[in-house]
């Protein structure tokens, strides 16, 4: 326990990380010994400890320096029989995807307060766990560290989606296939980190790279191992993403969780499978991920057209309004993930900020379309209509979403979807795959460009134009203060990122650039090795 006390020893700014991490806690803990009867003080509590835990993270803004290594590293020895440690750093990789974290926390607490009326108590101690849980895998260093982090959030989610999921029936169905599809992922891939742990005597992820390498070049480290673990690490990510075919738990989860917990899913757990695939799938087993990349670009392709399909689907049937948009995270994660897998550096820079606008852009369409549910208790499009007349700053609001989601130039979408779209274009430089096979990706996925356009304006017409048909919408509440406390931040991030993007490229780079180098330096020697033994 050493290293807890000294996580939180106030003259040793070397254990910023550990405060930021285990702030959740706290207060989870904090909300543990309350009165269950006291939600006010609860609500109150929990969206303290997670305001705070933002203006925690903001240092690392001006301490964070624009190089490839990790920064900010704090290191103690766990279970040194097993040589794993409690290490935890950032890089330009995870800085931003640990700020989105603690930048939605508050904003998803501050939602849950006005929606949330049954166990209170429990509801905010899952999600400052959940937040805990997800900063600590964006942070650890250590690949057990990780994959503690990774499964502690498994349990919040699936108390999140079945108890206070919007349908008795159909939450619990959600609830255990999200826990089911999960689970079995990990399982496999915490067998493959136990085999290459075993074979380099360390879980360091600094090291893995490097002594992975080093077996693979004495043969330790057999071809057919290598693309099992690839294969392992990447079914779990695969799931988490979700990448096509993987990814058919989403849409119930999305359906049937609570606002918050459909914020925090697309928010940042989506990005735990991405990011996954960048941190360790890519650098830990080069060649077998550049052999499968195109295997996995025609994955995400697929997933691109087939979200957008079923997300227009769910438009034309007059189906769920909240469907629609999680089938619509189904093909922007397709982006995310064919702009890793085209191993060009501008896709994967742009894979990297897509991440962290689809974070902000669809977690505002579901906070929004949570505000509106809370008023009629509706999600079907067929209950809606002419809202702009009824609700004008809500129509505002929703609006600015549909288009950062479309990817509207000045928005941040765009830049994102472009830069994947660009790169990915140009092609790769590592494989042995043409500029043609790359260039037909590309192609096909700007498809889903014009498929999310033509759903996400479609249903924007439906809800907010025309006649209000239904006499409960006449008597809508337009957003308060509090709905506007919550998402105007949202909007203004929108902007930030759209009109400066390069404030945050410039500071991704060099660890984007450095990865991607070594992974294809790595996957060519290792095809020579395997060229020269024949």
């Amino acid at each position: 326990m050493d290293f807890l006390l000294a996580a939180f020893d106030p003259d040793n700014l070397k254990h910023h990380l550990s405060v930021i991490t285990f702030l959740p806690v706290i207060g989870a803990i904090f909300v543990a010994f309350m009165n269950g009867r006291r939600n006010r003080e609860i609500k109150a509590v929990a969206i303290f400890f997670s305001l705070i835990t933002f203006i925690a993270s903001m240092p690392l803004l001006w301490e964070f320096k624009s190089i490839s290594t990790f920064q900010m590293v704090e290191e103690a020895n766990w279970i040194p029989a097993f040589n794993i440690k409690y290490a935890l750093g950032v890089d330009g990789i995870s800085l931003f995807l640990v700020l989105l974290t603690t930048f939605l926390g508050p904003i998803i607490m501050l939602s849950c307060s006005s929606n949330v009326h049954h166990r209170v108590k429990e509801f905010f101690i899952a999600m400052l766990v959940l937040e805990a849980g997800v900063i600590g895998s964006f942070c650890a260093l250590d690949l057990f560290l990780f994959y503690v982090f990774f499964e502690l959030m498994l349990i919040p989610m699936y108390l999140l989606i079945g108890v206070w999921g919007s349908d008795p029936e159909g939450r619990r169905e959600a609830a255990i296939k999200f826990f089911v599809y999960t689970l079995v992922g990990s399982l496999l891939m915490f067998l493959a980190v136990l085999y290459i742990a075993n074979l380099t005597g360390t879980f360091d992820i600094r090291l893995l790279p490097e002594r992975l390498h080093d077996a693979t070049r004495n043969g330790t480290f057999s071809r057919t191992a290598q693309y099992a673990c690839f294969l392992a690490f990447m079914l779990s990510f695969a799931v988490k993403t979700p990448l096509f075919p993987f990814h058919t738990w989403l849409p119930d989860a999305h359906t049937e969780a609570p606002t918050g917990g459909s914020v925090v899913l697309a928010g940042v757990l989506l990005k735990l499978g991405t990011y996954g695939m960048m941190r360790f799938a890519v650098p830990f087993f080069p060649e077998p991920a550049m052999s499968l990349g195109p295997a996995m670009c025609v994955l995400a392709v697929v997933g691109i057209i087939y979200g957008s399909l079923m997300a227009t689907a769910q438009l034309i049937s007059q189906g769920d309004w909240k469907r629609m948009v999680a089938y619509s995270s189904v093909a922007h994660m397709g982006f995310i993930v064919l702009g890793i897998f085209s191993f060009n550096l501008m896709a994967t820079q742009g894979a990297l900020i897509q991440s962290i606008n689809h974070g902000l852009s669809t977690g505002l369409l579901f906070l929004l379309i949570g505000i509106v549910y809370e008023r009629r208790h509706t999600r079907l499009f067929t209950e809606y209509g002419g809202l702009a007349k009824v609700t004008p700053r809500f129509a505002v609001l929703f609006m600015i979403a549909t288009l950062a989601s479309i990817g509207l130039p000045g928005t941040n979408g765009f830049v994102g979807e472009f830069l994947i779209l660009l790169g990915t274009f140009k092609g790769s430089g590592a494989g042995e795959w043409s500029w043609t096979f790359y260039s037909t990706m590309a192609v096909l996925a700007a498809s889903g460009v014009v498929l999310g356009a033509i759903y996400m304006l479609w249903s924007f017409q439906k809800v907010f134009f025309g006649k209000v048909t239904i006499a409960d919408n006449h008597k809508l509440k337009d957003v308060n203060r509090l709905e506007l406390s919550f998402t105007v931040p949202m909007v203004v991030m929108i902007f930030l990122i759209g009109l400066s993007p390069q404030w945050f490229l410039s500071r991704t780079e060099p660890a984007v650039s450095t990865t991607l180098e070594k992974a294809v330096k790595r996957s060519d020697e290792t095809r020579y090795l395997q060229q020269m033994s024949k």
